[in-house]
C-alpha cells in the first residue's frame, strides 16, 4: 500500500509543476484523494459489501468532487489534475500511467446491464471536459484533447479533438526525435493537446484546393489543344483562381504570410486564361 502511494506521490510530482512538496500533496490534492479512496471503496465492491462501498463512494465525491464508481478497474500511477466534475462509471477500466482533467467523463450510452464504459489503455490523457463514451477503447499513448466528445475508438498514439471527435495527425512527420525527447521530458501532454496537431477540416481543404489547381490546369491545356485543332475561340472567360491554404496553428499563419511575401517580389506571371 505504501509502495503505491509512494508511485502516485511520485507521478504527481512528474505531471504537476505547481506540486511542491509531499505534505501540499497529500493534504490538498482531490485527485489523490479519490484515488486512494476508491482503492479502499473497489475492496469492497469485490468483497460484495455494496452498499457501504457505494455510500463512501459517495462521501468521497462530496469532498472531493470526483465520482469513482467502485466498480471501476483502474491501474498503477493514475493521476487526476483538479478533479472536479470527474465521473467514471461502473465498468470503466483504466490503465497504467493515465491522466485525467477536470471535468472528464468516461460514462456509458446503454442503460443494459454489462460493459458499457469506456476502456483506456496504458499512457492516455484525456484532457478537460471530454466526454468519453460507450465501450470503446482508448490504446496505448492516446489523446483525447480537451472538450471532445468521443464515441469511436482511438488507435495507438493518435489524438482526437472536437465534436463529435475525429483523429488528428501530426503535422511534423518522421521527427520522432523531437516526440521522445518531450515525452521524456513531461511524460504527457497537457490536456491532451500537441502543438504539432493541425486542424484535420483545415488539411482536408487544402488537399482540395490543390487537386482544384491540378484539375484547372489540365482543363487549360484541354482547351488549348481544342482551340489548336478547330480554330474556335471560347468565349467563356473563368475567373482567376489565386494559390490559397488555410493554416490551422500559428507557426502555420507565419510561414505562408513569408510565402506570401516572397511571392509578391517575384515578377508577375500569367496562366493564359
Amino acid at each position: 500500500m505504501f509502495s503505491r502511494l509512494k508511485e502516485d506521490i511520485a507521478c504527481i510530482f512528474e505531471r504537476d509543476p505547481a506540486a511542491r512538496n509531499t505534505l501540499e500533496i497529500l493534504t490538498s490534492y482531490p485527485g489523490l484523494h479519490a484515488v486512494l479512496m476508491h482503492r479502499v471503496t473497489h475492496w469492497l465492491w469485490g468483497h460484495k459489501f455494496y452498499w457501504l462501498a457505494r455510500v463512501l463512494s459517495h462521501l468521497t465525491r462530496w469532498i472531493t468532487g470526483v465520482e469513482i464508481h467502485p466498480g471501476a478497474v483502474i491501474g498503477r500511477r493514475f493521476f487526476i489534475d483538479h478533479g472536479m466534475g470527474v465521473v467514471i462509471g461502473e465498468t470503466a477500466v483504466i490503465g497504467d500511467d493515465c491522466t485525467l482533467y477536470h471535468g472528464v467523463t468516461l460514462g456509458g450510452t446503454s442503460w443494459d446491464k454489462g460493459k458499457r464504459h469506456p476502456t483506456l489503455g496504458n499512457n492516455v490523457v484525456v484532457g478537460a471536459g471530454a466526454k468519453v463514451l460507450g465501450p470503446i477503447v482508448i490504446a496505448d499513448g492516446a489523446r483525447v484533447g480537451s472538450n471532445a466528445v468521443v464515441v469511436k475508438p482511438v488507435p495507438a498514439g493518435a489524438t482526437a479533438i472536437g465534436v463529435p471527435s475525429r483523429l488528428v495527425e501530426s503535422a511534423v512527420k518522421g521527427d520522432d526525435t523531437r516526440r521522445e525527447a518531450m515525452a521524456n521530458k513531461m511524460g504527457f501532454d497537457a490536456y491532451g493537446a500537441t502543438q504539432d496537431a493541425p486542424d484535420p477540416v483545415a488539411h482536408a481543404i487544402n488537399c482540395m484546393l490543390d487537386h482544384i489547381h491540378v484539375v484547372d490546369k489540365r482543363m487549360q491545356f484541354m482547351c488549348e489543344a481544342i482551340k489548336h485543332v478547330s480554330g474556335e475561340q471560347l468565349d467563356i472567360e473563368l475567373p482567376s483562381l489565386d494559390s490559397c491554404e488555410i493554416a490551422s496553428t500559428a507557426e502555420e499563419l507565419s510561414k505562408l504570410e513569408s510565402e506570401k511575401s516572397e511571392a509578391s517580389d517575384d515578377p508577375p506571371t500569367s496562366l493564359g486564361r
